[in-house]
């Protein structure tokens, strides 16, 4: 499927949604539920390559209850219902592809206040990234999980979010507890409690996280938090290829060295990234590192050791961001990875995808995607979560030359079917979407796909929950 394509989604009859728009604008009033073009479109499609879709009416929940009362709505008159955060997603997640309500989280956005005894927190699935840590980190906490753009955490949940940290941290499925979220019925439900372990019934948490909210509607989620590290150290290092940096980074882990952060950036990225956010890095495959200890007398033991294990590949010496500001611009300038890379081409697209591989495997796909874009001539960069096996690239084609959106897709087929190959996934962290539903099956298997087809069809049997996402029908 080319990403110009769109799936196939029925749309509801035109006296549906006049009975629901009416029914929601009862309940909310008329000031939530939007119906003009300027809102249609915001709300119709994300940062991704993929067209817009435009969902017939967008609307702002308060509270739990106002959640499940628009379900029940939806449900009553079979309209479709996609849920938003902030937009950030990168394969069609919230394109409303038959219409529909749009359900606009951003104004559930409390948080509770944290448990430091239990470390966790509680809060709404519109609240961003960066609030969460903003209102943390006075308490002496954090939430671990960075994927760079400030998300909502209902979106990081529904899309099984990761990042920078997730080699030392983990991704959202390692630090979300529990969920409160409204099922097809406009029931609310809570799959978990505040214990950190339980065998009581099936694990409703994990089968949430990642389901892209074709499952059901994320409210809120029960977060795990972490003590802010007492010393904390940043530093970037040159290296003569990209498998030399690759090796390196495998070669830190089989010494379970607990680096917090472990970035690549290829020549390109570098070089974009110097010209969008005026830094001098040095033009060269690039790991950008990050250390996190109880001391610094831990920190200078890790690096001192990684730094080692970096000369053995012919890394340079580590170039420390010596105070807070500079490793907070250095972690900017590698978050801003796709915006520097448009720069490089204004006016075009950027086709982004990530897969990710067993860590043995890395090193030879990376080069082989390396020849890929060489050989066809593409203007790509590589940037990547290495220290866990993800790596994304992005590629800029010319959004009207249908003949270099071709190149663009076949090229991201090859990609992902280089990682099935060597064990891996189409997709590391983004999530499926509508943009990698065809390679589900090669991945999973038929079988595997025909169950996850089951629990759909079970727990949305009438399939108003983001419709052509995940799977077909």
């Amino acid at each position: 499927m080319s990403v110009m394509d769109v799936p196939s989604v029925p749309r509801p009859e035109p006296a549906s949604l006049d009975a629901g728009h009416r029914a929601l604008a009862d309940l909310l009033g008329a000031d939530r539920v939007a119906t003009g073009a300027d809102q249609r479109s915001l709300h119709g499609h994300d940062e991704s390559f993929h067209p817009e879709a435009q969902p017939d009416m967008v609307v702002w929940p308060r509270e739990v209850p106002e959640a499940a009362a628009i379900v029940r709505v939806a449900a009553e008159h079979r309209i479709p219902l996609i849920p938003f955060g902030a937009g950030t997603s990168l394969e069609g997640h919230v394109a409303a592809l038959g219409g529909g309500i749009c359900v606009d989280m951003r104004d559930m956005n409390v948080i509770s206040p944290p448990s430091i005894e239990d470390l966790d927190v509680v809060v709404g699935a519109g609240v961003t990234r960066r609030a969460l840590d903003t209102r943390l980190r006075p308490e002496g906490v954090f939430f671990a999980v960075d994927p760079g753009a400030d998300a909502t955490i209902g979106g990081m949940v529904a899309t099984g979010a990761s990042g920078t940290t997730t080699v030392r941290y983990g991704a959202m499925r390692e630090n979300v507890l529990g969920l409160t979220v409204i099922d097809a019925r406009g029931e609310i439900v809570r799959t978990h409690s505040r214990a950190r372990k339980s065998s009581a019934g099936y694990d409703l948490t994990r089968l949430m996280i990642g389901s892209e909210g074709t499952l059901g509607l994320i409210c809120d989620a029960t977060l795990r938090i972490h003590p802010t590290p007492e010393a904390i150290a940043a530093a970037a290092c040159t290296f003569p290829s990209v498998d030399a940096a690759v090796r390196c980074v495998v070669e830190v882990g089989q010494n379970s060295i607990p680096v917090a952060r472990i970035e690549l950036a290829d020549e390109r990225q570098i070089e974009a990234i110097n010209r969008h956010d005026d830094t001098s890095f040095v033009i060269a495959p690039t790991l950008f590192i990050e250390f996190h200890g109880g001391s610094s007398a831990d920190v200078e033991t890790q690096a001192r050791d990684t730094a080692a294990i970096a000369a053995q590949h012919g890394g340079s010496d580590f170039a420390w961001a010596s105070d807070e500001a500079e490793r907070r611009t250095l972690w900017h300038a590698r978050h801003r990875a796709m915006e520097a890379t448009r720069a490089m081409r204004p006016g075009s697209g950027a086709l982004t995808t990530d897969v990710c591989v067993p860590i043995s495997a890395l090193a030879d796909c990376i080069a082989a995607t390396q020849a890929d874009i060489a050989q066809h001539a593409l203007v790509a960069s590589i940037v990547g979560h290495v220290g866990d096996g993800n790596f994304h690239v992005i590629v800029l084609v010319d959004p009207d030359d249908p003949a270099d959106i071709a190149r663009g897709e076949e090229f991201h087929a090859r990609l992902v079917r280089r990682a099935l190959e060597r064990e891996g996934t189409c997709t590391g962290e983004h999530g499926v979407g509508y943009g990698k539903t065809r390679f589900l099956v090669e991945e999973h298997g038929m079988a595997a796909v025909e169950m996850m087809r089951a629990i759909k069809h079970a727990l949305d049997p009438d399939g108003i929950f983001n419709p052509g996402k995940v799977i077909s029908a």
